[in-house]
């Protein structure tokens, strides 16, 4: 009897065949990175949610609040161009082996008490600053550990799972952090980093470096990966189909001071802020599963358009001042839509050389961050002047006409695709 052939490295990257989630979940690599990401999200998800909460109560302050939160994405965006290329320069687990020590380091160090304020600052941007080549190398790797649609539902695999984790310390990081305190927080966000890198040495194996021999400077890495990520049309848009997350992702860092303005008396503001902030991730873990389990590889690029739009439309319901529950089921909704980046991220592995993977996702992580850090800024600045509800129904409308662009561009771009080899056997 013929042995079955694993999602892995031997499967074609063309193989139309759905993948199921047990066959990814079979592969030891996968499950190692799969594990480690999960682990180490775990911990820095309680840390977000008690300064959240604790920054507006010491300030009463939407905007401080929203700059405290875009704090944990605005160093990424000078770490993403310069340190992400380091993944390709060096072995890709290594990379992510000395990113964990470093940071478990560093929170460690964040966790005793007495560190002054200041010093509190530098750790946090030093530690935001290592998950850039880290996140790099992850990201540059997965494609290596599997391919064709098993990379799709890996991806899905680890965005439900994150996205989970994100709503398990979103919606109970108030309680554990009023139960165990700061500073013991702090250190199990540091355990979490270390056992992050014990499972990556046990589980994935030695690679050497991608760049093979000749080591280009930091900087003509960088110039030669923007070259190549914004001089394809194709790639722009996948690009900027990723940075649409910085619309919907903006109600989350004015979280504090939307759950202030809907309590009532029956639930805590803590509670709500927490709530209010696992909502999307919610979302996005029905999405992603429902997408990547329901949905052919080759539809998904066609609803990848819709499904952008959806990721932004159901928040401007927050006009007209709805009650939690309502707000809730918006940003859920929302969180559903956002399942296209599956799509999205795919598309555009499929479109960057191997050698070039690491350097390539870390310049689109960066701008990542950077929308989403600065979309925070905005939308804390806009609350203290407008209030929260209107901002949000803002941020939808503006996020909706883009992505109705990028929709009718990246359409246009898929039917010129598909003229050529028509075209070229007539």
């Amino acid at each position: 009897m013929r042995a079955r052939r694993p999602p892995g490295r031997h499967r074609r990257a063309g193989d139309a065949r759905q993948v199921t989630y047990r066959e990814v979940i079979a592969v030891k690599e996968f499950r190692a990175l799969w594990y480690g990401q999960g682990l180490s999200l775990l911990g820095d998800q309680l840390a977000q949610v008690a300064l959240a909460v604790l920054v507006y109560d010491r300030t009463g302050s939407p905007l401080a609040t929203a700059g405290v939160y875009a704090l944990t994405y605005l160093p990424s965006i000078l770490g993403g161009p310069l340190l992400a290329g380091l993944a390709d320069r060096f072995a890709r687990r290594g990379v992510m082996l000395a990113c964990d020590l470093l940071r478990a380091a560093l929170v460690g160090v964040m966790a005793v008490p007495g560190v002054p304020f200041w010093a509190l600052c530098v750790l946090v941007f030093l530690v935001v600053l290592l998950s850039a080549p880290f996140s790099a190398a992850r990201a540059a790797l997965l494609p290596e550990v599997l391919d064709g649609d098993a990379y799709v539902i890996g991806s899905a695999l680890q965005n439900m799972t994150n996205q989970a984790v994100q709503m398990l310390g979103f919606a109970t990081g108030g309680a554990l952090i009023a139960t165990m305190g700061p500073y013991r927080a702090l250190a199990l966000d540091a355990a979490t980093f270390l056992g992050s890198a014990l499972i990556l040495v046990s589980g994935v194996r030695r690679r050497p470096a991608s760049g093979g021999a000749s080591k280009p400077s930091m900087w003509s890495m960088t110039t030669s990966g923007a070259r190549l990520v914004f001089g394809s049309p194709k790639l722009r848009t996948l690009v900027l189909f990723a940075w649409l997350c910085g619309f919907y992702i903006l109600p989350e860092g004015i979280a504090a001071p939307y759950a202030a303005r809907l309590a009532d008396g029956t639930l805590p503001v803590p509670v709500i802020t927490g709530l209010l902030m696992a909502a999307m991730p919610a979302g996005t873990v029905v999405g992603a599963f429902l997408f990547s389990r329901f949905v052919s590889p080759q539809r998904r690029l066609r609803l990848m358009g819709w499904m952008a739009m959806l990721s932004c439309a159901p928040l401007i319901v927050t006009a007209v001042r709805p009650p939690l529950a309502v707000v809730l089921a918006a940003w859920v909704l929302s969180g559903i839509g956002g399942a296209y980046q599956l799509a999205a991220n795919a598309a555009f592995v499929q479109h960057v050389p191997a050698e070039r993977r690491a350097q390539a996702f870390g310049l689109v992580q960066s701008g990542l961050m950077a929308v989403q850090g600065i979309g925070i800024l905005v939308g804390g600045f806009a609350a203290e002047r407008l209030g929260p509800e209107p901002v949000v129904a803002l941020a939808g409308i503006a996020g909706v006409i883009s992505a109705a662009v990028l929709a009718m561009i990246w359409t246009e771009s898929r039917d010129k695709t598909a003229r050529v080899p028509a075209e070229a056997t007539a």
